[in-house]
């Protein structure tokens, strides 16, 4: 049978994707049968071209996902080539590692309630330092620039950068490449962008590209930190799709058709800035320049990637107070009390959404592990891992913004009548949790002694029996990583479970992204705290049960 996994990924990860893809394009030119669209036609895009702010919400997708984007890279290479190899770097790294576990949506609310203007930060400096006996009439968080939106995804995106770069550089020797650019005399930094970091870049293009298609479609986020006259387009077409006119949904698909052509301009662009940046990093290095004098960016990177990491733990921190505070009024620092009233007010609503994220979770996570192993499994049987055309096929979701596809695939699963099922949202998730789970799994397994294997071999025992009584409980801690990452992607979809659910299965995400447009933070405190507990409580797992299970046998918990 595992003969069959490699096609039974690609089903998974392209089908939806491609149908959906074709889904949404059909309405988009007006051919909709279900809803009277018989003939192709212009008129939806005419409709949406002639909606007001249209192309300014069309430009800010653009600039939020080019500028965040751009933004994250800098940091994440100015700080991996000042300190790389150091111990700041490893006490970096530990600090900022966990983040990648954090939801989208409890990090945008974390540092909303940081950078509002009754925020923490204005709390904590008024009225000693600032004179501030009341909240500023500032508009910070949802501000028409979306600055916010870009402060927050640059902090959420700078540790899922930072750790591809991590996985990135053991593979070219960057230790020894250091070395050797300083001994010619050049400055920490320049040393390693000019030698080290064209190489690095090859190794995570990638993911960056999937960041640029997340940040300039992403709909969670904007709807708490982006501006909101007008929203976004991602926000806007989700509007448009839940209507309850049943014609928007024609110019909701040509919406997401653009919603496409923005970001593959985006990345267009990109492609763009690196030939610029590869060709005036060519002519730096040919001038032979050393730029010795590199403390104070050394010191500004450090500052800017602890400062990252800091708001969002603090951000997380101030949700936690805000789910148990009682009167905390502007500028007190601290609540005046605190008490665990709003969580037994909330826990009766809670229950629900709480249960449907685990089974989502749960259940998408248990089908992603089951493939991966089973790729993995044939790809050592063969001999071949497919290459780069494997590795596209695995970003696919991810490079395709959601909302490009789901429209459609919702659209497809309502004329089949399978719309709002437990069996849709499930393998609507695993396209999403399927990448993350392989990519986690894939690097220990390949890395695996052999001469393992060959031992169980010579011993009589069976491929099946090798991989249940030698390989799986060395690689334990490894597998159940992968189901704490996985578990930490379905917990943050909000998009796919709006769309396929059908609204009939709330979720914590979807719970607190909907309360959010509420103001009571002490409700939103209490759904984004618990939405960082689910993933929390998924790693907490996957390093405490291999100890457990081989309690009597310490040496293999550490391989």
């Amino acid at each position: 049978m595992l003969r069959y996994s490699p096609l039974i990924a690609l089903l998974v990860l392209a089908v939806p994707v491609l149908c959906g893809l074709a889904g949404t394009v059909l309405p988009a030119f007006g051919y909709l049968p279900a809803l009277g669209g018989e003939d192709f036609s212009l008129l939806p895009f005419e409709e949406l071209f002639s909606q007001t702010g249209i192309w300014r919400s069309i430009s800010q997708s653009f600039f939020i996902g080019v500028i965040s984007t751009a933004l994250s890279v800098m940091l994440v290479a100015g700080f991996v080539s000042a300190w790389y190899g150091t111990r700041l770097f490893k006490k970096v790294q530990y600090l900022v590692s966990p983040l990648l576990s954090v939801p989208h949506a409890a990090a945008a609310f974390g540092f909303a309630f940081m950078i509002a203007p009754s925020g923490f930060f204005a709390r904590l400096f008024s009225p000693w330092l600032t004179g501030w006996e009341r909240p500023l009439d500032l508009l910070i968080v949802n501000d028409q620039l979306g600055l916010a939106l870009i402060a927050g995804l640059v902090v959420k995106e700078v540790p899922f950068l930072l750790l591809v770069t991590l996985a990135a550089l053991p593979q070219i020797a960057a230790i020894k490449s250091s070395h050797l650019t300083q001994s010619l005399g050049y400055g920490r930094m320049a040393g390693f962008l000019l030698s080290t970091w064209p190489s690095v870049y090859r190794q995570i293009r990638l993911p960056i590209f999937a960041v640029i298609a997340y940040a300039s479609a992403n709909v969670d986020m904007a709807i708490i930190l982006g501006p909101a006259t007008p929203y976004t387009l991602p926000v806007r077409l989700v509007g448009w799709m839940n209507d309850p006119d049943l014609k928007m949904r024609f110019m909701a698909c040509a919406g997401a058709c653009v919603q496409i052509a923005v970001t593959a301009f985006a990345l267009l662009v990109w492609i763009l800035i690196e030939r610029f940046t590869g060709a005036a990093s060519r002519s730096l290095a040919a001038k032979g320049n050393r730029y010795t004098h590199d403390w104070g960016f050394r010191v500004t990177a450090s500052v800017l990637m602890t400062a990252s990491a800091l708001i969002v733990f603090g951000g997380l921190l101030v949700l936690a107070l805000w789910s148990v505070s009682g009167l905390w009024q502007f500028p007190n620092t601290l609540p005046n009390t605190l008490s665990f009233k709003n969580w037994m007010r909330a826990l009766p609503g809670l229950s629900q959404p709480l249960i449907t994220t685990i089974i989502i979770g749960g259940a998408s996570v248990a089908i992603s592990i089951i493939i991966s192993l089973a790729c993995l499994a044939r790809e050592q049987q063969t001999g071949r891992n497919g290459g780069n055309r494997a590795l596209l096929l695995l970003y696919l979701p991810l490079l395709v913004p959601q909302i490009g596809f789901l429209f459609g695939l919702q659209l497809l699963l309502l004329s089949v009548n399978a719309i709002a099922s437990w069996t849709a949202l499930i393998l609507v998730h695993v396209v999403f949790v399927l990448p993350y789970v392989f990519l986690s799994l894939s690097a220990p397994w390949r890395a695996f002694d052999k001469r393992y294997d060959s031992i169980g071999a010579a011993l009589g025992s069976s491929n099946w029996r090798i991989f249940w009584r030698i390989r799986t409980p060395m690689l334990l801690r490894a597998i159940l990583a992968a189901c704490a990452v996985g578990f930490a992607v379905s917990i943050g979809q909000y998009l796919p479970t709006l769309l396929i659910g059908a609204g009939r299965f709330p979720t914590i995400t979807t719970e607190a992204v909907a309360l959010g447009s509420g103001g009571n933070r002490r409700i939103i405190g209490i759904y984004a705290f618990m939405q960082m507990m689910l993933p929390f409580i998924g790693f907490l797992l996957a390093s405490t049960l291999p100890a457990l299970i081989f309690r009597n046998r310490r040496g293999i918990t550490g391989l």
